[in-house]
C-alpha cells in the first residue's frame, strides 16, 4: 500500500435549483476509516463523486485539498453502490480489470486468493449474470481492493451482503485496507460503530462529528463500546428526521 493521505473538502454543492449540502467541511485523516452516515438523498454519495470526479451535472464551490498537495488523479479507488461490472467477462477478468485497462501486469494468484476469501472461488469463470446480488457485490468489492490505491471511496458496499457475510467482508476489508484512507457512506449505525476511527453524521441540519468507539477499529462484533455507539447513532438519525 502506497503512503496513505489526508483529504479535505470544504465548499457547498447544488445540482440544478437543489441544494445538496451547504457550508460543509468534512476531513479524512491519513491511514484512517472515516464512516459517513446519514438518511437517503442528503448528499453522502455527491462527497464520493466529488472526490472521484465524478460528479456530472453537480456545481461545487469550494475546495478539496490533500495532506501532500498531489492530485486524487490515479490514487484513488471508488466501488459505487452499483456494481458495475462488465456483462462479458469473468468473475475473474472483472477483478483484473483495472490491471488490463492500464496496461499493467495482473496478479491472477492473488485475485484468485481474494476471490476464494470472498467465498468466490467456484464461480471464477462465471459471468455476473449467473450471479446472486450478494455475489456481485464481493466481485465489485475484490475489484476494488485489487487497486491497492492509498485511498479508497466506498458507497454502501457491504448492503447486499447477509449478516454473517458483512461482518467477514468488514474484516477482510479492514485487514487488506491496512494504512489506507478511507471513506466509507453508510445507512447503518452498526457499520459506523464498528469501522469509523471518525464517524461524521449527515443531515438536513448539516455535517457533524460523532465521537467514536474508544475501542480500536476494526470492533468485535460484541464489543461493548461499539453497541453503545451504535445506540446513539441511531437515535441520532431518528432524531435527525424530526
Amino acid at each position: 500500500m502506497s503512503n496513505a493521505v489526508g483529504i479535505s473538502l470544504k465548499g457547498k454543492a447544488r445540482f440544478g435549483d437543489k441544494v445538496l449540502f451547504d457550508d460543509l467541511e468534512l476531513s479524512l485523516k491519513a491511514g484512517q476509516w472515516t464512516c459517513l452516515l446519514g438518511p437517503s438523498g442528503i448528499g453522502k454519495t455527491t462527497i464520493l463523486r466529488l472526490l472521484a470526479d465524478l460528479a456530472a451535472g453537480v456545481s461545487f464551490a469550494g475546495s478539496i485539498e490533500t495532506s501532500d498537495g498531489l492530485p486524487l488523479a490515479g490514487r484513488l479507488a471508488y466501488m459505487a453502490q452499483t456494481d458495475l461490472l462488465m456483462p462479458w467477462l469473468s468473475v475473474m477478468d472483472n477483478v483484473l480489470i483495472g490491471s488490463h485497462l492500464r496496461a499493467k501486469a495482473s496478479e491472477p494468484d492473488k485475485a484468485r486468493s481474494l476471490l476464494t476469501k470472498l467465498e468466490l472461488a467456484d464461480h471464477l469463470d462465471k459471468k455476473p449474470s449467473k450471479l446472486s446480488g450478494g455475489q456481485r457485490q464481493r466481485v465489485a468489492l475484490a475489484r476494488t481492493l485489487m487497486e491497492e490505491c492509498p485511498i479508497v471511496l466506498l458507497d454502501e458496499p457491504f448492503s447486499a451482503l447477509d449478516a454473517r457475510m458483512r461482518s467477514e467482508m468488514q474484516e477482510l476489508a479492514a485487514e487488506w485496507l491496512k494504512n489506507a484512507t478511507i471513506l466509507l457512506v453508510t445507512h447503518d449505525p452498526a457499520e459506523a460503530a464498528r469501522l469509523g476511527e471518525s464517524i461524521y453524521l449527515m443531515s438536513e441540519q448539516g455535517l457533524r462529528a460523532v465521537e467514536p468507539p474508544a475501542s480500536p477499529a476494526i470492533r468485535a462484533v460484541d464489543d461493548e463500546t461499539m453497541l453503545v455507539c451504535q445506540g446513539h447513532l441511531l437515535k441520532q438519525l431518528r432524531e435527525a428526521r424530526t
